[in-house]
């Protein structure tokens, strides 16, 4: 299965076989099989860049790999590193950017391995130092469009982190406002707060799933 998110609309590319259990799992709205044409994939990219009463599209085929490599023959491929960072209280460290809270994140560099560019990124956009890296976190996906008809397809590796910093910096030349410890369990609670959906997804992995 591959889930990407097309602004807040989730995507999901499945095998045909894991069909059933994961339209009870999504709570889909909209499914459809897989014509083998690249055409028809633009089509549903275009519906979710344009409707946002659309949640969830889930496109499947009985050949999953090619469909995932037709799928991304759509896009420039972006890759990006990044970090859930915590602190001794395990609260989580998020950034507010261009009217959204975040997680710091950015593009690797040529040659540079992800751990690296994650623990990098996460300086740079908060100040925080003393990064400890505990483990691999996830693996998301996401698209933006850049000029008028050019789409990227965003590979972002995350890490689990923790620090004993305590003084933090937002990076300004990145149109970051505001980095800040927060309580993840009342973050996710507060459906108020702006929030890309894929991050708010990440963060609920976190809460349900790793931490113990």
């Amino acid at each position: 299965m591959y889930k990407i998110y097309i602004k807040d609309t989730l995507l999901v590319l499945i095998d045909s076989k894991d069909l059933q259990k994961t339209k009870v799992m999504m709570g889909n709205e909209l499914v459809a099989k897989y014509s083998g044409k690249k055409k028809y994939l633009l089509n549903f990219i275009d519906k979710a860049e344009k409707d946002s009463k659309c949640n969830c599209i889930i496109i499947y085929s009985d050949d999953l790999m090619k469909l995932w490599k037709d799928f991304k023959s759509l896009f420039k491929i972006v890759k990006a590193a990044g970090g859930l960072v915590l602190n001794k209280k395990r609260e989580g460290l998020l950034i507010f950017r261009r009217g959204f809270w975040d997680m710091p994140k950015g593009k690797m560099e040529k040659g540079e391995k992800k751990m690296e560019a994650a623990v990098r990124e996460v300086e740079e956009e908060t100040g925080a130092r003393n990064i400890v890296v505990e483990g691999k976190l996830a693996t998301t996906y996401h698209t933006y469009k850049y000029k008028i008809n050019k789409r990227v397809l965003k590979k972002t590796y995350w890490y689990l982190m923790h620090t004993t910093t305590s003084n933090l910096e937002p990076q300004a030349e990145e149109d970051i406002e505001l980095a800040e410890w927060k309580n993840l369990d009342k973050f996710l609670n507060n459906k108020d707060i702006e929030v890309h959906e894929n991050i708010r997804e990440l963060i609920s992995y976190y809460v349900n799933a790793v931490r113990v």
